[in-house]
């Protein structure tokens, strides 16, 4: 559950994060009662510290009642120091306009993959990134790109796990996974199919920045055009050593 429980001798603080936390891009919009139960808070004092937040502008309220994050938190959000995304979306531009495809940009968070940036077209295969968005690592294209690149002590973690199987193509066998991660280090590059979402495949470029991976540059298009996938390889690799360039001083 987002936010954790109702323990004893929680903060005001911590109450008002969880309730902030409780929203995610599988749920960005919540009734008071699904926010305080996921929130793990009381309604009644849910009722009131929402009463607080929308005043203050964290949070509002859309045509239905139902509670979303406010524009004051997306004003505080561009204050972030981090600038990959401002380095890297011309990048991004340049890529989607040679090729047409959905373009999107990852980081690792954790044990997942979080969306900072996207160029699509509306002509693009629909596809389940977006900005701000998680998933899981191993079956999405940057997910690999960024997992193969990460200490061995990190991956042997990673592949310990119970891993998520979202599609029947989805690998999930620790030997199997760990070779293709072996191959992905060894030319650069990965690729997917079907792994994330049926009708979708992906290929994926690191970002090394002094040998580490601050990110990684993903293409995704219908199954239909899989055999296409290998052509926009070069080009998308060339994009990713651009948004390095781009980092490098920064970062």
């Amino acid at each position: 559950m987002a936010g954790g429980s109702d323990l004893p001798g929680r903060s005001v603080t911590s109450k008002v994060l969880a309730l902030l936390g409780a929203f995610d891009a599988a749920r960005p919009e919540l009734t008071l009662t699904e926010l305080a139960r996921r929130a793990g808070v009381p309604l009644s004092t849910a009722h009131r510290l929402v009463g607080e937040l929308e005043a203050w502008g964290a949070l509002s309220r859309g045509p239905d009642g139902r509670l979303r994050v406010g524009l004051r938190l997306w004003e505080l959000g561009q204050l972030a120091p981090d600038r990959l995304p401002e380095f890297a979306h011309p990048w991004l531009q340049e890529l989607f306009a040679s090729t047409g495809e959905n373009v999107h940009l990852a980081v690792r968070d954790g044990l997942e993959v979080l969306y900072v940036d996207k160029v699509y077209g509306r002509r693009a295969v629909p596809i389940v990134s977006r900005i701000g968005a998680r998933l899981p690592m191993h079956p999405t294209g940057v997910g690999k790109a960024l997992l193969a690149y990460e200490p061995d002590w990190f991956v042997k973690a990673y592949l310990a796990r119970r891993l998520e199987r979202p599609t029947p193509h989805t690998i999930t066998e620790p030997g199997r996974l760990a070779r293709e991660l072996a191959a992905v280090r060894a030319q650069g590059h990965a690729l997917t199919y079907e792994e994330m979402t049926l009708g979708s495949c992906s290929a994926a470029a690191p970002v090394l920045v002094n040998g580490r991976p601050v990110a990684a540059l993903g293409i995704v298009v219908s199954s239909r055009r899989a055999r296409e996938l290998p052509r926009l390889v070069d080009p998308l690799r060339s994009a990713a050593a651009g948004i390095a360039g781009a980092c490098a001083a920064y970062l």
